[in-house]
């Protein structure tokens, strides 16, 4: 592929999402905030570490980021001598990471005014799909951007769904996860209710999943990670409560009431401070047990 590519943030889904971009034959050069995390990547994969941000940015025509939150986004690209300081006029930069889709938008116009284009481009399927490359992508941006940056989404993703203007792939992705979020609480919850009465768990959700009460978590973790108590799906309940959290910013910036979300997002948030930062999401199940003082075990 004549197409070079930087990639800013080889964490535990941009490592397999860069490793696809290099299978499906682009180059790349990397960058991350651990300079040891992107020494190993380039060993193992071929991949070049860009000797800074900016070189990052003139050896590249499109520039992808995953990283934890908007505000990171801006930094990498935009500070002085960061990626924006080397980027060509006619550059792409796709934001892949579960950002805000305000401030997506108001770094999309500091670099229109370099004559540089972004959208943003979330995921959505784990590790897991991220190393299959199956991951849903949804993206925001101008059609004719969109189109230029198929080719390198379809490396790393087997859905890739434009959902409107620069922005709304984000806010896709909060709501996404909002629905996740609700899908699994009310799921956990369900358990807790049948375990107390005496029903099996393990039962439960197989009569779920064969019911109309099926959803992700029923299918693809209640029996994997939360009754196996491995608590290891691979995303951050941090990651889970910042993005509820977007998506109840964005309600509350259109002035929707959501009062079912809003006790969703509660309730992960209260997850968190008791749990504490860096648990599997699925631990939410934990705090759910203590506070329904029912264990599923």
């Amino acid at each position: 592929m004549d197409t070079k590519i930087g990639f800013v943030g080889i964490g535990a889904m941009g490592w397999p999402m860069a490793a696809n971009l290099i299978k499906a034959g682009y180059m790349l050069q990397i960058a991350d905030a651990r300079p040891a995390q992107a020494a190993k990547f380039a060993a193992e994969t071929g991949a070049k570490v860009a000797a800074s941000l900016r070189a990052l940015g003139e050896a590249s025509d499109v520039v992808i980021t995953m990283l934890p939150t908007s505000k990171i986004v801006r930094s990498v690209l935009l500070d002085p001598q960061a990626v924006a300081a080397g980027l060509r006029p006619g550059t792409l930069v796709i934001d892949m990471s579960s950002g805000v889709p305000a401030l997506t938008g108001a770094i999309a116009k500091e670099l229109a005014a370099r004559n540089v284009a972004m959208i943003d481009a979330p995921v959505s399927g784990g590790v897991r799909k991220a190393v299959s490359g199956e991951l849903a992508i949804m993206v925001g941006g101008e059609e004719n951007l969109v189109a230029k940056a198929e080719p390198v989404l379809k490396a790393m993703g087997k859905s890739v769904i434009r959902a409107g203007g620069i922005g709304s792939g984000q806010a896709m992705k909060a709501l996404n996860n909002l629905v996740s979020a609700g899908g699994f609480l009310i799921g956990i919850e369900a358990l807790l209710i049948g375990k107390k009465f005496g029903l099996d768990p393990a039962v439960m959700v197989d009569i779920l999943n064969a019911s109309t009460g099926v959803n992700n978590s029923t299918q693809a973790k209640f029996k994997q990670f939360v009754l196996s108590e491995s608590f290891a799906a691979g995303f951050a309940l941090d990651l889970m409560v910042k993005d509820i959290g977007i998506a109840l910013d964005v309600a509350g910036e259109l002035e929707v009431n959501a009062p079912f979300s809003a006790l969703c997002r509660n309730i992960w948030a209260a997850a968190l401070a008791e749990l504490g930062s860096g648990r599997d999401h699925t631990e939410l199940a934990r705090y759910a047990a203590r506070t329904a003082g029912v264990s599923l075990s």
